[in-house]
């Protein structure tokens, strides 16, 4: 698969053909949290060994994620994504055939492995396709086809309450081995130096993995944006884990419902965030070289107490208002976590710095979910684990307002 020159439109179909892939990617990943009654009905486990399902995923896909990001850095990132796609449809069509608890928590494994290297070398591509101008847009763009396909989750409790749980995996397995096909015909890598990305495209060498990991590790500010995008991965699958049924069990809904009640809301207010967060930053990098710092730092000024609200009241409507708040600031962050990258980091490092972003922040999120599960045999209620993210939220504003600080330029 041969680099190719960049074009605006070509930048943008880019964009609009990795919508589809992390669309597809999220759907596999979190519509099993959606159809917990339906898989526990079929396969009997604990609710902390059904926790484990997601934490297992989220720490192999955590582990892999650096070495994930440096294949990125190291050879075609279109051949990377076009892998790992294939990969992930067909693990998502073996999981439909689980039939013991041991099968569905190594698929869920095999899924982490499968979908790790995704993220690192999409958003890498699009940075090498857009620049600083058009940047934090096109990555808002593109992650909220990540949020719909997380929002659409859903999907999965239902098909499960009236096909059983295994048909959604079976069927969107087989739709995932389309899509690579499809995306075969038109996914290419930059060429170096061409196109009005020449600026920001270094020409082809070598990436080593130590010297990227001593480069990004030598910096206090990507060392402050791990933290941060630890802890936000705390609160966030505390949230995409836990919320389906924290609403189920707290406003006694039905599993469809709840699920589609909190994915559905909380990836529309999602959207919308990466799109006005990925939007204002780029507007305002006109006059501010840094407002990808600024904007998810007055988005998580706001986040940390709307997510308070949706899990303090019993009145329904107020807690869905909460979740959407916070799904609405929290995304300026993911928006605007590549420039971030772009800002703080060699640029040759990109998808390998975003790869360790993704082991801190699934790591935390694993341990977070686990934690959930463990507090429900406890007999603890779960909404304890949404006012620690809470907190996190609060340091996470903290280490930006640090690294805002570091990068500050003159208006």
């Amino acid at each position: 698969m041969s680099s190719i020159e960049v074009t605006p439109l070509r930048a943008w179909l880019i964009v609009a053909l990795l919508w589809c892939v992390g669309f597809l990617n999220y759907l596999d990943r979190v519509m099993i949290t959606t159809m917990r009654q339906s898989i526990m009905d079929a396969i009997p486990m604990t609710d902390a060994q059904f926790g484990l399902l997601t934490t297992v995923f989220l720490i192999v896909y955590g582990v892999l994620s650096p070495f994930a990001g440096y294949l990125a850095d190291r050879f075609n990132r279109s051949h990377v994504i076009l892998v790992s796609l294939i990969a992930w449809s067909l693990i998502t069509w073996l999981t439909a055939h689980a039939t013991t608890y041991g099968q569905l928590l190594a698929t869920r494994a095999l899924m982490g492995v499968s979908e790790a290297c995704y993220i690192p070398a999409a958003l890498a591509l699009i940075a090498d396709y857009h620049r600083t101008k058009t940047r934090s847009l096109a990555n808002g763009v593109h992650l909220s086809g990540v949020m719909v396909g997380a929002g659409m989750g859903g999907i999965g409790g239902m098909i499960a309450e009236s096909h059983g749980w295994a048909q959604a995996f079976a069927w969107f397995g087989q739709i995932g081995v389309v899509l690579a096909m499809v995306s075969a015909f038109f996914l290419r890598d930059v060429r170096a130096g061409v196109g009005p990305s020449s600026g920001d495209v270094m020409p082809e060498e070598k990436v080593n993995l130590g010297e990227a990991l001593r480069s990004l590790f030598s910096s206090r500010a990507f060392l402050m944006a791990l933290g941060h995008w630890g802890l936000l991965g705390m609160s966030v699958w505390a949230v995409v884990g836990w919320m389906p049924t924290y609403l189920k069990e707290h406003f006694s809904l039905g599993q469809g419902i709840a699920g589609l009640s909190a994915t559905g809301y909380y990836q529309g207010a999602s959207i919308v965030g990466v799109l006005f967060g990925g939007y204002w930053a780029d507007r305002w990098s006109r006059t501010r070289l840094n407002s990808p710092v600024l904007v998810p730092l007055i988005g998580l000024i706001v986040a940390a107490p709307a997510i308070l609200l949706a899990t303090s009241t019993d009145y329904l409507p107020l807690a869905i208002g909460g979740l959407m708040v916070f799904g609405l600031t929290k995304s300026f962050s993911d928006a605007n976590m590549m420039p971030i990258l772009t800002l703080i980091s060699d640029r040759r490092y990109r998808a390998t710095g975003y790869g360790v972003l993704n082991l801190c922040a699934c790591l935390v999120g694993g341990l977070t979910i686990y934690a959930g599960g463990a507090l429900r045999d406890a007999k603890i209620d779960v909404s304890t684990i949404f006012h620690f993210g809470a907190g996190s939220i609060a340091v996470c504003a903290a280490l930006l307002y640090f690294i805002y600080q570091r990068t500050a330029q003159k208006p």
